[in-house]
Order: C-alpha cells, then sequence, then structure tokens
C-alpha cells in the first residue's frame, strides 16, 4: 500500500427531520495492532488497512427502531471467494497478470481479498424495522428537482488499495431536503486492468410518510468489456 498520511478529525454531527434522527459520527483510522485483533475476532485473514470502525451513519426514530451503516458489520458480509465463481475467475486474472509480484499469491486464501460486501445496514431496536417486500420505488425524478440541502454528510467506512493494484472502499453518504432525505451506501471496487464493481443500497423517505424505501443494486464489468460511455453510465447509476 502506498505510504500516505492521511488527517482525519473526528466529530459527530446530529439532525432532526420529523421524528427521525440523524447521526454522523467520523473517528480517526482503527491503529494496525485494533486491525489485528479484529481480524482474529472475525476468524479471517485480513481487515483493510483504512479501516474506520468507530464511524458510524445512524437514523433512529423516537420509538426506538431504526438503522444504521458501520464498517464492522458491512465486512461481516463479505463472502468466501470461493462462493463467487466469477470473482474467482477475475482473481486468476488478476494473478496471470502479475505474475512476478511478491502480492499476488496472497489472493489464493480462502476469502475475499476484495472485501467485497453485500451489506445493506444494520437494523437497530427491539422491535426493529419491519423489512417488506414492495413494487414501490424511489421517486428519482423528485430527487434530481432543485431543493435545498439542509443537511448532508459522508462518512468513510474502509478502504483498502489492494497492494497498489486498485481500490475497494466502503462509504456512505445522506443528503436531507425539506421534503424528504437520501442515502446512498456505495460498496466500489477497481481492480486495475480486470474489472470495476460497484453495490449500491440507496434509503428513501418522505416526509409525512410512516416508511423508509430500501433499494439494492449490484453492478460490475470486466475492464476489457468496458466502453467510455458504458463506463460513465455505471458510474452514474
Amino acid at each position: 500500500m502506498a505510504n500516505v498520511t492521511h488527517y482525519f478529525q473526528s466529530s459527530t454531527k446530529d439532525f432532526t427531520f420529523g421524528p427521525w434522527k440523524l447521526k454522523a459520527t467520523k473517528d480517526h483510522i482503527m491503529k494496525s495492532a485494533d486491525i489485528e485483533q479484529l481480524a482474529e475476532e472475525m476468524h479471517v485473514p485480513g481487515l483493510p488497512e483504512m479501516l474506520f470502525g468507530d464511524n458510524v451513519l445512524r437514523i433512529q426514530h423516537t420509538e426506538g427502531f431504526g438503522i444504521e451503516f458501520n464498517a464492522k458489520d458491512a465486512l461481516r458480509r463479505v463472502r468466501n471467494c470461493q462462493q463467487e465463481l466469477v470473482k474467482v475467475a477475475c482473481a486468476e486474472e488478476w494473478q496471470e497478470s502479475r505474475a512476478d509480484c511478491e502480492h499476488s499469491k496472497e489472493i489464493v486464501k480462502p476469502y475475499d481479498w476484495t472485501y467485497t460486501t453485500d451489506y445493506k445496514g444494520t437494523l437497530l431496536g427491539d422491535p426493529q424495522l419491519k423489512v417488506n417486500p414492495t413494487t414501490e420505488r424511489i421517486n428519482t425524478e423528485k430527487l434530481k428537482t432543485r431543493e435545498q440541502i439542509i443537511f448532508f454528510e459522508e462518512v468513510l467506512l474502509f478502504e483498502d488499495e489492494l497492494h497498489d493494484h486498485g481500490v475497494s472502499s466502503l462509504s456512505v453518504k445522506i443528503r436531507v431536503m425539506p421534503s424528504c432525505f437520501f442515502l446512498l451506501l456505495r460498496f466500489f471496487l477497481r481492480v486495475d486492468g480486470v474489472l470495476i464493481k460497484m453495490n449500491d443500497t440507496r434509503l428513501y423517505h418522505e416526509a409525512n410518510t410512516d416508511y423508509l424505501l430500501r433499494e439494492y443494486s449490484s453492478r460490475g464489468s470486466k475492464i476489457s468489456d468496458l466502453k467510455c460511455g458504458n463506463l460513465v453510465r455505471m458510474l452514474k447509476g
């Protein structure tokens, strides 16, 4: 990993939207010893080098139920690479393209070296939020309209440079307008010369309604299959 110094200032910001309290907590990167201890507790060989274990974005109702987004729960959703054949194939391609690299053999370990996660948030409270399927979708056209942003926060949960061969990151951001709030949790993966992948969780709430809409999507492509226009559309999606 590149030897870069990062500076982060600890902060906690709150905002109230109707019966919902939004809270964004940002702290420093976990120390190496703490990351190693957490890896042992999770029974995995390694964790992202930039891990913000105390960073949280929480949305909680006055009655106690809610949802939050944090790095540790997200990493618990990282799957064994043997469970995803497409990823294994890409990893083999990555290994062949860098056969002389001292780190290339590490990808054969029985875990997902890219930290790909399908995490959609952690439900809070007792009782928790009820999750029900629905045909209703987030009103993206409404989100495109010009409306004052009265609160905005972005929280980085983890990032790893994959031994200088790409990037794997998870971040969450929220914006609040007078009529609604919208949250985007994005896992982004780029393995240089091999693939790009994004797993997105979107959360939307309109004022004067008693529910949140949550949508999950996963998109990815090999670099060799991507044209410039397709890449732009993928990143905007």
